[in-house]
């Protein structure tokens, strides 16, 4: 019988060291003999990555309901055309941001209507089995971001305030959902945090081997 997909989201702010963490996961489940597809939001298909080029860029001043659009446009092609593939054929997939994260940063963090994220994220129809969220002190995330080295997107440039909305944000979605959200300090080692993540995954995917 073959093993049931699951379907894991990490969250966090700027620098939380999610796509760390995922590169890392996926080789500790592929280890076991897991079959592990790795994607992120926005983007994770060719028609949802040509929307997070128009989101990132900071090009376009959106209108806020334009932008919500937006992300959702992508998400839905990239369930349909990434996500709910891989699930069905027994895979595991470990994305990078979902829709934890338009709630707080088009949501809490930049004012955005919070009932028509959650109708839109209705209508998308498929919730993580686990998300688990890296949670960073506002310091470490302007730390982590001057440290990169590269051109700043548009939501590394709103700085530090911005940041602590962030985070507050993703406070609220884990109290307001305790049953699927575990909260982790990213602040450790990387192989710290890894050790962490693999502990809440045996905990609360008992699938898990």
């Amino acid at each position: 019988m073959a093993r049931p997909g699951r379907f894991i989201t990490l969250e966090g702010g700027e620098g939380a060291g999610k796509s760390t963490q995922i590169g890392l996961l996926a080789a500790s489940l592929r280890g076991i003999g897991l079959e592990v597809v790795t994607t992120r939001e926005p983007g994770g298909s060719a028609g949802a990555d040509i929307l997070r080029g128009l989101l990132l860029s900071g090009d376009v001043a959106w209108d806020p309901l334009a932008e919500l659009f937006l992300h959702f446009a992508s998400r839905a092609e990239h369930v349909a055309t990434t996500i709910r593939p891989a699930l069905a054929r027994g895979a595991w997939v470990l994305c990078d941001r979902y829709y934890d994260s338009t709630i707080v940063y088009q949501g809490y963090a930049l004012g955005g209507d919070l009932a028509k994220i959650a109708q839109l994220s209705r209508m998308i129809d498929l919730v993580p089995d686990l998300t688990l969220v890296l949670d960073v002190s506002v310091a470490t995330t302007a730390a982590r971001l001057a440290a990169r080295g590269r051109a700043a997107d548009r939501y590394e440039r709103l700085g530090e305030a911005f940041f602590a909305r962030i985070r507050d944000g993703f406070a609220r979605i884990v109290a307001d959902h305790p049953q699927r959200c575990v909260v982790l300090s990213g602040e450790a080692d990387q192989m710290s945090v890894h050790a962490a993540l693999l502990d809440a995954l045996r905990t609360r995917l008992p699938l898990m081997p």
